[in-house]
């Protein structure tokens, strides 16, 4: 008797833990995402009704391959085939609407106050990475990921190498490799007359020697092979992220993920034998090399000593290898994107191309850029803004509440993300004017400031305290690039080019960049 109530004791526990553990899946799968639908369309929010687990990732999916099917006409109005599905949505529902990535809901903020206080208040609104498959993260990582005390602590750390003497000091460097490169081109278009080069591919791999060269310094070959395997895991990468992510899917040994792994192993196993190095001739009272791996290095060394060696002061150096992943990868795409979309429009707007020019010559002739008069070009200043205005290289910023948090005059519920649409608040008339989908560099005469009439709608780096770090380096390179081309060449778009700007991580052409240029006599 006693056995069997034992037995049926132990049956109903089991039961139980079944109908707990089932009713746990149920609200993480259907009863939560539908409770925050639900508070959203009570603030007067609309957008499609969820779909168990997929939200709208295959309706997003099928809306994209669509638009990437073939090209558009070449005009700025990109918006439509770069976010068809957002486009739609919008469209169909209004600017109050949401979407749904998987079974999380995304907010479309396009109110300036309220993009705002979504980037001022970064305790509030936080990087959405830890939703992220963990796969992503072996990319993601560093700075850009980090919140709190910890992401405080990283900035402060960081901030030494970005500086404007350290900048300054980094420009005969960026000079080599853009010089290395437009020799080669001149001397092909002396002998034929041009030379038509497909522009994206060239600036990447360009500008991921830029970052070779000023990161590593001395050890710029084992930092190229690093670029390699970062653009590998970047194609990896954004298949994992354009999949639903099914938690502990990372662990099953696939091709996909095993190579991944693999490729970030290697990495790490090269930095840390790069940074090893340097921290045994640091800690022997060798001078750190001046590069930014050897300023980094530095800055945090005296940040550990300035502590008293105590515990969890400094970055480890697992930290430091992920902060140079995030600036290889980062500092690479960005430049990159934005030397092929402001030659493209500078091809399509040859006024604008001699307007420069002439002020490149006039104040520099053909001789090498410095860096106090190159930060002075007005009209080079004005172009890769309004370059970074119509095609920013990242499209938007999305933030992730973790619990109920006030916007203006919502409540975001936690769990939801909310969306600052750069593409569309760069193309917003009633901030820009009528000629908003225009190439008009004219409207940056009077700085940013003037030009957004002091709203944050310019957010091509972000904006408030988590601005990118890194946009002052982005610039100068991208400043003295287009320097350089503008006193060596005359450009114009091939007739093969087809215009397709897309997305992967940053906003790239997706049918090639054909560009062909005549040397200047």
């Amino acid at each position: 008797m006693e056995v069997d109530l034992i037995k049926k004791a132990l049956v109903a526990s089991l039961f139980a833990l079944v109908v707990a553990w089932v009713y746990r899946i149920l609200d993480w799968a259907w009863f939560t995402p539908k409770r925050i639908e639900k508070r959203l369309r009570e603030q007067g929010f609309d957008g499609n009704p969820y779909k168990l687990l997929v939200g709208d990732v295959n309706e997003n999916a099928e809306m994209l391959k669509e638009a990437m099917s073939k090209p558009m006409p070449f005009n700025n109005d990109v918006f439509p085939r770069v976010m068809p599905h957002i486009h739609h949505t919008i469209q169909k529902y209004g600017k109050k609407s949401f979407t749904w990535m998987g079974r999380i809901p995304r907010v479309n903020i396009l109110e300036p106050e309220l993009v705002k206080e979504m980037l001022f208040n970064h305790g509030k609104f936080q990087k959405n990475f830890e939703l992220h498959n963990p796969l992503v993260m072996l990319l993601l990582s560093g700075i850009g990921s980090l919140e709190g005390d910890k992401w405080a602590k990283h900035r402060k750390i960081i901030s030494p190498a970005f500086t404007l003497e350290k900048l300054k000091g980094m420009l005969p460097s960026f000079a080599i490799c853009y010089n290395d490169m437009l020799s080669k081109w001149e001397a092909t278009a002396a002998k034929d007359g041009s030379i038509e080069v497909d522009i994206f591919p060239t600036f990447d791999v360009l500008t991921s020697d830029v970052i070779s060269k000023v990161a590593f310094g001395s050890t710029y070959e084992e930092g190229n092979r690093v670029f390699r395997l970062l653009k590998e895991m970047m194609d990896l990468t954004i298949d994992s992220m354009r999949s639903i992510y099914i938690p502990g899917w990372c662990y099953v040994p696939t091709k996909k993920n095993n190579r991944l792994k693999a490729c970030n192993k290697e990495i790490t196993d090269m930095m840390r034998n790069i940074i090893n190095k340097r921290m045994k001739a640091i800690n022997a009272g060798e001078p750190g090399e001046d590069d930014l791996l050897g300023v980094l290095l530095d800055s945090n060394v005296q940040e550990i000593r300035k502590s008293g060696n105590k515990k969890n002061v400094g970055m480890t150096i697992d930290e430091v290898i992920d902060e140079c992943k995030l600036f290889y990868f980062a500092g690479q795409e960005t430049t990159g994107v934005l030397l092929t979309w402001s030659s493209i429009l500078l091809s399509k707007h040859p006024e604008w191309q001699e307007r420069a020019r002439d002020e490149v010559l006039q104040t520099f002739g053909k001789n090498k850029p410095d860096f106090e008069r190159l930060n002075h070009l007005k009209y080079v200043n004005m172009i890769l803004y309004e370059t970074l205005r119509l095609y920013p290289p990242v499209v938007d910023l999305t933030k992730v509440c973790h619990k109920d948090t006030k916007l203006g005059p919502y409540t975001i519920p936690g769990g939801t993300q909310v969306i600052a649409l750069s593409l569309m608040l760069h193309r917003d008339k009633t901030i820009w004017g009528e000629d908003a989908l225009e190439f008009n560099p004219w409207r940056f005469a009077d700085g940013v400031a003037n030009a957004t009439k002091k709203q944050t709608t310019f957010l091509s780096f972000s904006a408030g305290p988590r601005v990118c770090l890194g946009q002052n380096f982005a610039l100068l390179q991208a400043k003295l690039g287009l320097t350089m081309l503008l006193q060596r060449f005359t450009w114009d778009l091939s007739p093969s080019y087809t215009h397709a700007p897309f997305t992967v991580f940053t906003m790239q052409p997706q049918f090639g960049s054909n560009v062909i240029y005549k040397k200047l006599e």
